[in-house]
């Protein structure tokens, strides 16, 4: 399973908001502290805002903004947003094609190929909601230069 870079976009823009301190960021200011391109880091920040995770305000100082502090945010709750719910294994039932299916009675119960890969996504949407934002600022802010390095490049 391989994630899309725009989680890792997410990610670190949640936190150079947060650690900006300075109010709502543009798109332009937000894309130029990683160079990244704007349009697609907008289309990630607006699937931030739409799932609640920023908030994006008009005018001559808006931009986006935390819509909660990054002790209320996951990991889970980034991956869903970029990503989206989908489940990411989907059973095509093969257990019931070919030679294999039409000599094998049929199947009454669910596809043990299937909920292996369900348990195995549950318990890694349980990881991901167990790391907060707030766990990985606590290891940036182990580094002093960070969030000077982070306002001096978000100005």
């Amino acid at each position: 399973m391989r994630l899309g870079k725009g989680v890792e976009w997410a990610v670190h823009t949640l936190l150079n908001l947060n650690m900006a301190e300075s109010g709502a960021l543009g798109t332009p200011q937000l894309a130029r502290a990683h160079d990244l391109p704007p349009a697609y880091l907008n289309k990630q920040l607006q699937l931030l805002v739409k799932a609640g995770l920023l908030v994006s305000s008009v005018g001559p100082h808006g931009g986006f903004s935390l819509a909660r502090p990054v002790e209320e945010i996951t990991l889970l709750d980034v991956v869903l947003a970029i990503e989206g719910d989908e489940p990411m294994f989907r059973c095509e039932e093969i257990r019931c094609r070919g030679t294999i299916g039409e000599l094998s009675p049929r199947p009454t119960g669910p596809c043990q190929v299937k909920s292996a890969m369900r348990r195995a996504e549950r318990a890694w949407h349980e990881a991901l909601a167990g790391q907060k934002l707030a766990d990985i600022q606590a290891e940036l802010d182990e580094e002093p230069a960070v969030r000077r390095i982070v306002r001096s490049a978000l100005d």
